[in-house]
């Protein structure tokens, strides 16, 4: 499961394995399906093994391209409550878009995934960014970050609030305007993990005002340790504490030339370029997610895992970039795989244990 309490543990989940592709960019033919089958497969793997959570992606539309990159997502809720029905020990979140999604509905959402999983459940909570899905709703996306956070701040307001008041209440704010709601059943522990994925300043200030965790990119391990340094900064001016996690693509062989060699295949010889390059032009347009500088070098990131950190190599070499990562004080990373079932066991089989022998996994 996923928390804070243990430091010296440094957390390790699936991201994106509810939609078609994961990260990886490519046409591949051995790419993710997406399927419900392969991510029950993938989910149980990782409990098994011992990771700490699944992290779904909440996707409407497409990015075009040969592949239609993400046309084909398993709704996060849905998922959440049954992959937590079928799984023992691991976190299983719930990405939410708090302008789709009402917080009266939401709130009793999550509180019914968690009873479902005996307190297993998290929020990942999305403030909103892609135009074409807010085209697709009849909505018009807010231009100003600030009033994006904004609203989601008192979105996030309304269903602490249903999971904490026991009496019915009213609610009166700039976005939201209630009348005698009440939520029930409460999580079972009052509240469940909040993860927020951001990297523009309203982003990491709304994390470090309101979620566990910030979920968030990075360059480099010096670029991590700036980044860890600055959100727990932000937070400590509230009395809280957060912790960092960031995203990764995973291509783990015996040999580091067997790695390269598919890297090269099916991110750049087979990398679906027309819906990598329609990605990156969303992320720059409204997600600030990504810095310019970032996004200017970041193509064949994108391509190999949606601009993640790259875990490339043999065992020994992924275990020796995620030492590095944690030395920078992140707290976790988020594994994504061209074939998460696939390709998930030799990972656990052989870079679990040398992550173990080095005290980075309890």
């Amino acid at each position: 499961m996923l928390s804070l309490s243990d430091s010296t543990h440094f957390a390790l989940g699936l991201f994106s394995a509810n939609c078609s592709s994961g990260l990886a960019v490519t046409t591949v033919p051995e790419r993710w399906s997406g399927s419900w089958e392969d991510n029950l497969t993938a989910a149980q793997i990782a409990d098994e093994a011992g990771l700490d959570f699944l992290l779904p992606i909440a996707r409407w539309i497409g990015y075009g391209g040969e592949t239609n990159f993400h046309e084909g997502v398993l709704e996060p809720v849905a998922w959440a409550a049954a992959l937590l029905a079928r799984t023992s020990n691991i976190t299983v979140f719930a990405t939410v878009h708090t302008a789709f999604n009402h917080p009266i509905v939401t709130a009793k959402q999550i509180a019914t995934l968690d009873r479902i999983g005996g307190g297993r459940a998290g929020l990942n909570i999305v403030a909103g960014w892609n135009e074409p899905e807010y085209r697709a709703f009849g909505m018009e996306l807010q231009s100003n970050h600030d009033d994006r956070y904004a609203f989601g701040q008192e979105w996030l307001d309304v269903v602490t609030k249903l999971w904490t008041e026991v009496a019915p209440f009213d609610f009166d704010g700039n976005f939201f305007h209630l009348k005698g709601v009440h939520s029930d059943p409460k999580p079972v522990n009052g509240r469940v993990p909040v993860l927020n994925a951001g990297a523009s300043p309203q982003g990491r200030a709304f994390a470090a005002k309101n979620a566990d965790f910030l979920f968030t990119p990075v360059q480099d391990f010096d670029h991590a340790a700036a980044t860890v340094t600055d959100v727990r900064a932000a937070a400590e001016t509230s009395d809280r504490s957060i912790g960092v996690l960031t995203l990764s693509h995973v291509v783990c062989r015996p040999t580091e030339q067997e790695a390269l060699d598919y890297l090269e295949y099916y991110a750049d010889t087979n990398a679906d370029w027309q819906a990598v390059d329609n990605l990156m032009a969303l992320q720059g347009l409204h997600a600030q997610s990504f810095s310019p500088e970032m996004l200017a070098n970041f193509r064949p990131r994108f391509a190999a895992g949606h601009g993640s950190y790259p875990l490339v190599g043999t065992p020994d070499q992924i275990a020796d970039s995620i030492e590095k990562l944690a030395a920078s004080g992140l707290a976790g990373t988020t594994l994504a795989f061209v074939d998460y079932a696939a390709e998930l066991p030799y990972f656990v089989d052989e870079v679990l244990p040398r992550l173990r022998q080095r005290g980075l996994r309890a």
